[in-house]
C-alpha cells in the first residue's frame, strides 16, 4: 500500500472545497494545514472532524487559550508530534507565554508520573474523592 497523499484545493471535490473554505475563513488563513489535507481523502471524515473541532474549541466556559493548552497537554501525553506543534502554535497565538508553556509541561510530566504510580500500585480511590 502506498503512502497516503494530501488533497490540495485545486483537486478537491466540491464538498472538500466547502470545508476547506470554512476552515480558511474561520481561521483567517490562506490555506488549510496538512492535517485537513490528509483527512480530505475521506470527505465525510473531514467534514465531521472539522464540525466537531469547531464546536469543541469554540469559546465557552473555558477560554480559547485554556482549550489550546489542554489540547497540547493531551497531545504530549498521546505522543502526537503533529498536534503538539499545531496546538502549541495556536496556544502561543492565543497568548501562551514561555513561562506558561514551561509550567504546562511540568504539570503534564507530573500528572503522567503520578498516574502511572497510582496505576502501578493499584491505589484505590479514597472515599472522600467519590
Amino acid at each position: 500500500m502506498s503512502q497516503p497523499q494530501p488533497v490540495e484545493y485545486a483537486e478537491a471535490t466540491a464538498q472538500v472545497r466547502a470545508v476547506f473554505d470554512d476552515i480558511k475563513a474561520s481561521r483567517n488563513v490562506p490555506d488549510v494545514n496538512n492535517f485537513w489535507k490528509y483527512l480530505a481523502r475521506d470527505p465525510a471524515l473531514l467534514e465531521r472532524t472539522w464540525e466537531s473541532l469547531k464546536a469543541v474549541m469554540a469559546p465557552g466556559a473555558l477560554d480559547p487559550l485554556i482549550k489550546e493548552m489542554l489540547y497540547v497537554a493531551v497531545s504530549v501525553t498521546n505522543g502526537c508530534g503533529y498536534c503538539i506543534a499545531s496546538h502549541t502554535a495556536s496556544a502561543r497565538k492565543a497568548g501562551m507565554t514561555e513561562a506558561m508553556f514551561g509550567e504546562l509541561m511540568a504539570v503534564v510530566g507530573m500528572a503522567n508520573e503520578t498516574n502511572r504510580l497510582a496505576n502501578g500500585y493499584r491505589v484505590p480511590v479514597d472515599p472522600a474523592f467519590e
